[in-house]
């Protein structure tokens, strides 16, 4: 048992080496859920998609943030298991948000979630290289109707969004009382008899 020991620090360390290298999975984006991306994207809600206006001039955060958006619902969407953390308005209310923030920023309203959500990383990753041509490619196309510098200019100037802020609340309401009630049970004495 004791020969075990020294390999533990490696299992703490190696997750946090996974995140550093910079993959694109969106589940590795996600670790404040302590290894549950849906959680730690849920946590983290309210500071990404939940007030938009206050990341004004900042289009790579923005593009993040509406990534996170299409990421929960359609995680929350696909995975019937997890549907059960969620009160059952929830998802309704994830996918009003979707539907309004494709609105605001000229994303076809049809066009894969998966799709939308790889698009708007690879833009907020080549403005944060400096590369507005690589941003605006990467939000062209069928998704993009409205063309890459139409939606760079959204991405600048987000409106509010009170829909996608509503589901922001509701889905990290729900992820925050999921994790007291499972705490408050843990700590419960079993009665005297």
């Amino acid at each position: 048992m004791f020969k075990r020991l020294p390999f533990l620090p490696a299992l703490v360390v190696l997750p946090l080496l996974a995140a550093c290298a910079g993959t694109s999975d969106p589940a590795d984006l996600y670790l404040g859920g302590a290894g549950d991306p849906i959680r730690g994207a849920a946590l983290n809600a309210p500071f990404q998609f939940g007030d938009l206006p206050s990341q004004r001039g900042q289009p790579a955060r923005v593009a993040r943030s509406v990534a996170q958006l299409e990421y929960l619902t359609r995680r929350l969407s696909e995975d019937l298991a997890r549907q059960s953390d969620f009160n059952g308005t929830t998802l309704l209310q994830l996918q009003l948000g979707q539907a309004e923030a494709r609105r605001a920023f000229g994303i076809a309203p049809r066009a894969p979630s998966r799709e939308v959500e790889g698009a708007l990383r690879r833009a907020a990753r080549a403005l944060e290289g400096l590369n507005p041509d690589g941003a605006r490619a990467a939000l062209s196309g069928p998704n993009f109707p409205e063309g890459g510098a139409v939606v760079l200019q959204r991405l600048a100037e987000p409106p509010a969004l009170p829909q996608a802020a509503a589901a922001a609340a509701a889905v990290n309401n729900d992820i925050m009382n999921r994790r007291f009630d499972r705490s408050s049970r843990r700590h419960r004495r079993a009665p005297i008899v």
